[in-house]
């Protein structure tokens, strides 16, 4: 299928955000009910998932992920009727990127290069110095999402869940910026190189 890049940036925000928006519509439309928004979070997920399979014929990794958790968890708090299923979700999710980012530092691996290398042309110490950075974030976050479940109405985690945690990744991700831009070398062939 030959998609125009404005209608594929479309599917994917929809593959990306689209569970998460109808969890937060489902929400306050009743009645403040975790669990029936719960329903709506995995059938929302679940057809995100599949518009993006049948338009791109693929769904990239980390929606895959992120999509399959949300199925996962949400499943769980149906199945107990217990929104804390859902609430942690957001934990475990960030806790395990934050190890998979150590856990490559560990093994002299940048998982941050291997996802996001052809795009940009960094240094190997900034791509650790980003994995580093991204992986105390990811641990940051999941701290944070503990400390509002537990301390916030459900009311509050929800908007904190979404758009909350979008706004907090952009600005985090800005904040890192300056330094990927002050490392990063111009693309092969840019002609961008000093004459001889």
């Amino acid at each position: 299928m030959n998609l125009s890049p404005k209608t594929l940036k479309t599917v994917r925000g929809i593959v990306d955000y689209g569970g998460l928006v109808v969890f937060l519509a489902a929400y306050f439309l009743t009645g403040r009910d975790m669990v029936q928004a719960t329903w709506a979070l995995v059938g929302g997920s679940g057809l995100a998932l599949l518009i993006g399979f049948v338009v791109e014929r693929r769904v990239a990794p980390l929606p895959l992920i992120s999509g399959g958790a949300a199925l996962v968890f949400g499943t769980l708090t149906l199945v107990f009727h217990n929104a804390m299923f859902i609430k942690i979700k957001p934990t475990v999710m960030n806790l395990a990127f934050g190890l998979a980012l150590f856990g490559g530092l560990i093994l002299k691996k940048n998982p941050l290069k291997l996802l996001l290398g052809e795009a940009f042309v960094l240094p190997d110490r900034v791509w650790r110095s980003l994995t580093l950075n991204y992986g105390l974030f990811f641990f940051a976050v999941a701290g944070l999402n503990e400390l509002v479940w537990r301390t916030q109405p459900d009311s509050t985690w929800v908007l904190f869940r979404f758009p909350g945690l979008l706004i907090l990744s952009v600005i985090f991700s800005l904040t890192q910026v300056p330094m990927m831009m002050k490392h990063a070398a111009p693309p092969a062939g840019s002609g961008d190189q000093d004459p001889a």
